[in-house]
């Protein structure tokens, strides 16, 4: 299924995305697309999977860590595309990757072996949205997504650009800094969607710091979608019950959710 259509089809559900992510190769390689098809089966509509990089300048701690394990452990960008080429999901599988190892892998050799991997989007957190039109012609022609990031610090000039750049969804970071859970979602974050939303129709899908129920009921009707990242991996870290955390992170996503928690304010 398409990036698009999966947004469309929760649009008209009223719900919001629930797109968690993992480090490929973390623990193992074989773990990793494991953990894919627990989590595609328990609540998630999209996936995304990170290549493991060694100068991570976006990650925090948590995922600094998964992708040291996998890097110690040969993980490379060819073997986790050759694995998504074989997991079967039929969720859209969206693929994160810093841009030194994907011009280390060559980008026409990127987009064959993603559209021949079924991969229906790419991220490249540190693609400057001046270099970005090869590869959003790229990205076209093999019928993949170039999903851009905007960040707080952006300017409404940037935010135009970087929409104009990209398909898919407009991944939304949260707040300046890092990934890594956090205890609240910044302040201003609807303010900044808001503003988002008066530059693109792209569905808008929120991560950083996204880790707790609660932070995706607090996003509900303001992001199409929200990204969790860091409480994952720590979950896998931990040997948590992943297929519960999906499942009681979607719940949150659902407009049942949200009726059932007005009327029981209003009953108090």
């Amino acid at each position: 299924m398409k990036i698009d259509e999966t947004f469309a089809r929760l649009r008209q559900r009223r719900e919001t995305a629930l797109i968690p992510y993992v480090t490929g190769g973390y623990p193992t390689l074989d773990d990793s697309m494991e953990h894919l098809g627990v989590m595609a089966s328990h609540g998630a509509d999209l996936l995304e999977v990170g290549v493991p990089f060694s100068d991570p300048i976006a990650d925090g701690p948590t995922i600094q860590h998964a992708s040291e394990t996998a890097i110690g452990q040969g993980v490379t960008l060819d073997g986790i595309l050759t694995a998504l080429g074989q997991v079967k999901i039929e969720q859209p599988i969206v693929l994160m990757s810093y841009l030194n190892p994907l011009l280390a892998y060559g980008r026409n050799r990127l987009f064959s072996a993603v559209q021949k991997a079924r991969i229906s989007g790419v991220i490249v957190p540190d693609l400057p949205v001046e270099e970005a039109d090869d590869w959003r012609l790229a990205a076209q022609a093999a019928d993949v997504s170039l999903i851009g990031l905007a960040a707080p610090t952006s300017t409404d000039e940037r935010i135009r650009a970087i929409a104009r750049q990209c398909s898919g969804f407009l991944y939304c970071v949260s707040l300046t800094g890092t990934t890594g859970m956090r205890a609240d979602l910044a302040p201003e974050l609807d303010g900044w969607l808001a503003r988002i939303k008066r530059y693109t129709d792209l569905p808008l899908a929120v991560g950083f710091g996204i880790s707790k129920p609660e932070h995706i009921r607090a996003l509900y009707g303001k992001a199409d979608g929200v990204i969790v990242g860091s409480r994952i991996i720590d979950a896998i870290r931990r040997g948590e019950d992943l297929a519960g955390l999906i499942e009681t992170l979607k719940e949150a996503t659902r407009s049942t959710t949200h009726v059932d928690l007005d009327a029981n304010q209003r009953n108090r």
